[in-house]
C-alpha cells in the first residue's frame, strides 16, 4: 500500500468534539442545546469550586450527573481552584491538577484522565514553569490531554495529546468561517497524500453565550456541524481513545496482514479502500 489513514467509527472521515470550561449554570442550556443536534463534547470542571447549592454560578454535582453525565458528556480536569499551570512552580501545579482529579473522581465515580488548561493555561511560564516540566508532571499524574487556548484551524489530530490545540474558540470573529471550512474540506476526494482525517473542535464557556446575548450563534453552530451525515460526534475522550487505538493496530513486514489488538472496532483508509477489524481480529489486505 501507498498510504494508509485513520477512519473515525462507521468510516468517517471528520469528527467534532466541544470542550467547555467551568461548569457554570449556563452550561445546563449549551449541553441540553447540543444534545438536541446530537453534538457531544466535554466539561471542563474545578474540583474544589464544585456549587453547592442552587444560588451559587456553578453546577451542583448533582446538576452535573443529571445535565452533563446522563446525556452522554465527560467531565474533565480544570483544575482544582482555576489556577494556570504556566504560573506556578511544578509542585503547586501538581497539586493544582492532582487534588481536582480527586473530588471530580470522588464526586462522580468516574476515572477523569482529560484535562483543559485553567486560565492563562501554558501559554505563559513563570516560577519554574516550562512546557517540559508540566507534561512531565502531567504524564506522572496520568492526565491523557490537555485542551491549550491556542486556536489552530488546519482541524489535523493533535501532534502531542497534552498540548490539544482547538480548532476556535465561539466568539472569534470567524467561527462560522472556520465551521464552514471544516464542512468544506472532503477527505476522501483529496489527493492521495491529503486524505488524512479532519477534527473539528470548539472551546469556550457557556456564560459567554449569555453575556454577549448570542446563544443563537450556538444554535447555528451546532445546526451547521449536525447537517453533515459523514461526521463523528463524539467527547475529547473517546476521540482520544479511538485513536490511541488506530496507533495499537499491528501490521505485518509486508502492510498486508493487519491485526487489532484492542477492544475496539477499528477503521481506516488503505490507497482509497475502506476497512475495518474488529477487535481481536485480523484482515489481510489485497497485495
Amino acid at each position: 500500500m501507498r498510504y494508509r489513514f485513520l477512519r473515525f467509527p462507521g468510516g468517517k472521515s471528520k469528527a467534532v468534539t466541544f470542550s467547555y470550561d467551568d461548569g457554570c449554570r449556563d452550561d445546563i442550556r449549551l449541553a441540553e442545546t447540543m444534545a438536541r443536534y446530537g453534538l457531544k463534547g466535554t466539561f471542563n470542571l474545578n474540583g474544589a469550586q464544585l456549587g453547592k447549592d442552587g444560588t451559587d454560578w456553578r453546577l451542583t454535582p448533582g446538576e452535573i450527573r443529571r445535565v452533563i453525565l446522563e446525556k452522554g458528556f465527560e467531565i474533565a480536569n480544570h483544575g482544582a481552584d482555576h489556577r494556570a499551570n504556566g504560573l506556578l512552580r511544578p509542585i503547586e501545579g501538581i497539586r493544582e491538577v492532582l487534588d481536582c482529579r480527586l473530588e471530580l473522581e470522588k464526586a462522580f465515580g468516574r476515572i477523569v484522565r482529560g484535562m483543559a488548561y485553567p486560565d492563562s493555561g501554558i501559554n505563559f511560564f513563570q516560577n519554574g514553569a516550562s512546557r517540559e516540566s508540566v507534561k512531565r508532571y502531567l504524564e506522572d499524574l496520568d492526565i491523557v490531554y490537555a485542551r491549550t487556548t491556542v486556536s489552530d484551524p488546519s482541524f489535523r489530530l493533535p501532534e502531542d495529546w497534552l498540548a490539544w490545540n482547538p480548532s476556535c474558540h465561539h466568539s472569534d470573529p470567524d467561527a462560522l468561517k472556520c465551521v464552514d471550512a471544516f464542512l468544506a474540506v472532503d477527505p476522501e476526494k483529496a489527493y492521495v497524500a491529503s486524505r488524512y482525517p479532519r477534527l473539528f473542535m470548539l472551546w469556550g464557556h457557556s456564560f459567554e453565550f449569555e453575556r454577549a446575548g448570542n446563544w443563537a450563534l450556538l444554535e447555528e453552530i451546532c445546526e451547521r456541524l449536525s447537517a453533515e451525515d459523514g461526521i463523528w460526534h463524539a467527547t475529547n475522550m473517546e476521540i482520544y481513545t479511538y485513536v490511541r487505538a488506530y496507533g495499537s493496530l499491528i501490521f505485518s513486514a509486508d502492510h498486508l496482514t493487519v491485526h487489532n489488538p484492542t477492544l475496539l472496532k477499528i477503521w481506516f483508509d488503505a490507497d482509497g479502500a475502506l476497512y475495518a477489524v474488529e477487535p481481536g481480529g485480523t484482515v489481510r489486505l489485497p497485495g
